[in-house]
């Protein structure tokens, strides 16, 4: 393929018609000239090449070391949260490795064999209050199921308290939301470091078991330079509260969706020809949770298989969803939702070093809510036909703005 010479298509901020989006990101071939909010990156779809780049040293996520535009974007882009914190999602080689072995033990697997009963104990809890509703009343489920969860959860782990969370809730959508300013993103920047500040003074206070409070003790304790400084203890935390739960939400909100606009795939499940794993793994590759992720940026000229070349300092967006529904990685079915599909391998929780931490966490409570809720209301439907339903207005978050349906019908 010759380089391209057209102008970079224009990622719509609200999300409208994301796979539209993606269909024509692939028709450029496996990498694409994006405008990002204002910023040029090349746009990875092509599933080779983007687990490649994800893999490479050539390629970091360290805007400040990497990015000449940085200092001048970070003042007026929307999105320069993405690229300004100082914590393991922009850090590149052996920071990246220090900071990385800091959190991994809150993922152990015994901490997760540990909190397998929590989720089933906040899941019953939920379903308890949506039992209690009449027959054929309408409930937004992503309000109350999708998001009480994985909120509660992380905030079990983090030891964020009850009366903290809602605040947390309402910065963390903010971050995902690309529909506002620059001054907005700003001002929820101010409201979301101020929360983080709550917490840690909160923690330093009345420290307890949780995570929060290890890496208070970590920041306060080392003194041998390993510990984390001022800056990446706050952008730590921000990263695990925020990853922890705004991505499960709208995992959760899509499976549902999903299975409910599918209900031969629900048969499936109910005649005991796949299970809930396979769902989860099928949502994930289908309607990933984040469709595009912002930045990395190419430390040398990257030359690309089609004659195209990164240069040196050019920012780089991992495209998941459009990767994840690759024709040639899932063949000519890959848009069609089939938990049967003997090959469901995803980017959903990225590639390579970056790797998600919390994915065992992702998948038990995406699993255990599905499989309770439909358990619970087995003739549970939509309130309305799927494409009706509303996409988040996001270019990065992959989910809908509610998701009405009927618990119990009244013809059931």
């Amino acid at each position: 393929m010759a380089p391209q010479t057209s102008a970079p298509i224009v990622l719509d901020p609200t999300g409208a018609d994301h796979h539209g989006e993606l269909e024509q990101l692939r028709g450029r071939g496996p990498a694409a000239r994006v405008d990002v909010l204002g910023v040029t990156a090349w746009s990875i779809t092509d599933p080779a090449l983007l687990k490649k780049l994800l893999t490479s040293p050539d390629v970091s996520k360290d805007a400040r070391a990497h990015w000449p535009d940085f200092q001048e974007v970070i003042q007026t882009w929307p999105l320069a949260l993405w690229v300004g914190v100082t914590n393991m999602f922009t850090a590149y080689g052996s920071d990246h490795r220090r900071l990385r072995r800091m959190i991994a033990p809150a993922f152990s697997a015994r901490r997760m064999a540990d909190l397998t009963g929590v989720v089933e104990t906040i899941v019953t809890a939920v379903l308890d209050d949506l039992d209690a509703l009449p027959a054929g009343e309408t409930i937004d489920l992503r309000e109350h199921l999708a998001y009480p969860l994985p909120i509660a959860v992380i905030g079990h782990l983090m030891g964020v308290p009850a009366g903290q969370r809602a605040d947390f809730r309402s910065v963390v959508d903010g971050v995902f939301d690309t529909t506002r300013t620059s001054d907005e993103q700003a001002a929820n920047t101010a409201r979301l470091y101020e929360a983080l500040d709550r917490l840690i003074a909160s923690k330093r206070a009345e420290p307890s078991d949780d995570m929060t409070s290890l890496l208070i003790a970590a920041r306060d304790e080392e003194g041998d330079g390993c510990g984390l400084s001022d800056a990446e203890l706050r952008d730590t935390l921000l990263l695990m509260i925020s990853a922890g739960y705004e991505t499960t939400v709208n995992v959760i909100d899509q499976a549902i969706s999903l299975l409910l606009a599918h209900p031969e795939q629900l048969g499936r499940i109910r005649a005991g020809h796949a299970d809930w794993n396979d769902v989860v793994e099928e949502t994930l590759r289908l309607e990933p949770a984040v469709k595009h992720l912002p930045m990395r940026f190419a430390v040398i000229d990257i030359k690309l298989p089609d004659g195209q070349t990164i240069a040196q300092g050019e920012a780089i967006l991992a495209s998941y969803a459009a990767a994840n529904r690759h024709p040639g990685w899932h063949g000519e079915t890959a848009d069609t939702f089939d938990i049967s599909r003997v090959t469901k391998e995803h980017l959903a929780f990225g590639h390579g070093v970056h790797f998600c931490l919390g994915s065992p966490l992702a998948r038990l409570e995406i699993a255990t809510s599905l499989r309770m809720l439909f358990s619970r209301f087995p003739h549970l439907e939509l309130a309305l036909p799927a494409d009706q339903l509303q996409p988040l207005g996001s270019l990065i978050s992959n989910g809908h703005q509610s998701l009405p349906v009927r618990l119990r019908p009244t013809t059931a």
